[in-house]
């Protein structure tokens, strides 16, 4: 069982270095994209020999495509490293694994054949996946001028010379929208999918570059018109929503008697499921990580 772990990472360095050293092991490489806005120097201590970091990078700002084209790059490395990936495992920075790395091996060689990715045909407002994710128009906030657009077409929009919405279905064609949650663990199989569906699909990839959190629907979008559509079992991030607003909650002390569970698992709108990995942990939260560690240690051998 060969992993990959794609790893998008732009803040908290210190924490960084304890989830690459957590992941380490003989059959795994991290692929790892810094966020060009930060120093990637700052990302550079880490302990592993199995270590990649994109050189090429992108601006990666929050809700926009720059996440997709960060992680279709990540995609194309691991698929073009000598080794054959078994598992491709999507991860942010300020993740960190719930089990050993044996026991996430373990896992996916006995689950070799479903995808893990969270998925639901749009609109779903129950999960929060409004069509208007699709049919308003986003700005690219690296282009110049971006404020500038947005007052523009707000003003085209009131004299009426552009439509208030975009007809997506006339980018999307015969695919059904779906979306779902950024985290995922896709096999070979779907990766390679991914990148030979894309390769000569231009003009949808310019429509998804002006949606809203387009990394919450594009990978779904594409994968839910596939063959995979009757593989999918729910993500394997725990996320803990409970504070409200846009941002997950902060691990904390609380969170550990959760995690003490031999089996962690989360039943919500998206199915029930066990739990691999966390999220979200900071440079403040290390001596949760001490905890951790020890709990896994204890639970895991």
């Amino acid at each position: 069982m060969k992993i990959a772990y794609l790893i998008l990472a732009h803040n908290n360095p210190n924490h960084f270095s304890r989830l690459i050293n957590a992941l380490s092991s003989p059959a795994s490489v991290c692929f790892v994209h810094i966020d060009k806005k930060s120093n990637i120097k700052d990302f550079s201590d880490v302990e592993s020999d199995t270590v990649i970091f994109l050189e090429k990078r992108v601006k990666v700002f929050r809700g926009h495509f720059s996440h997709v084209e960060a992680e279709l790059m990540m995609i194309e490395k691991a698929l073009n490293h000598p080794d054959r990936f078994d598992r491709f495992i999507l991860l942010s920075g300020t993740d960190y694994p719930l089990h050993s790395v044996s026991y996430i091996e373990q896992f996916f060689k006995k689950n070799t054949d479903y995808e893990f990715m969270n998925i639901t045909k749009m609109p779903n407002i129950l999960v929060g996946k409004p069509l208007s994710r699709l049919y308003g128009y986003n700005p690219t906030p690296t282009k110049p001028r971006y404020y500038l657009e947005i007052l523009v077409r707000a003003l085209l929009k009131r004299l009426r010379l552009i439509p208030k919405i975009r007809d997506y279905q006339k980018y999307l064609g015969d695919l059904i929208p779906y979306a779902g949650c950024e985290w995922w663990a896709l096999t070979q199989d779907a990766c390679e999918y991914i990148i030979n569906f894309v390769s000569d699909k231009q003009k949808l990839l310019n429509f998804y570059k002006h949606t809203r959190v387009p990394q919450e629907m594009f990978f779904q979008t594409v994968l839910g018109n596939s063959p995979f559509i009757n593989l999918f079992k729910r993500n394997l991030t725990y996320t803990d929503w409970s504070a409200g607003g846009g941002h997950p909650a902060t691990i904390n002390q609380g969170h550990l008697t959760i995690f003490e569970a031999k089996q962690i698992r989360l039943d919500d709108a998206f199915g029930a499921g066990v739990m691999l990995f966390a999220r979200k942990f900071s440079d403040d939260t290390l001596d949760i990580i001490d905890n951790l560690d020890k709990i896994i240690k204890q639970r895991d051998g």
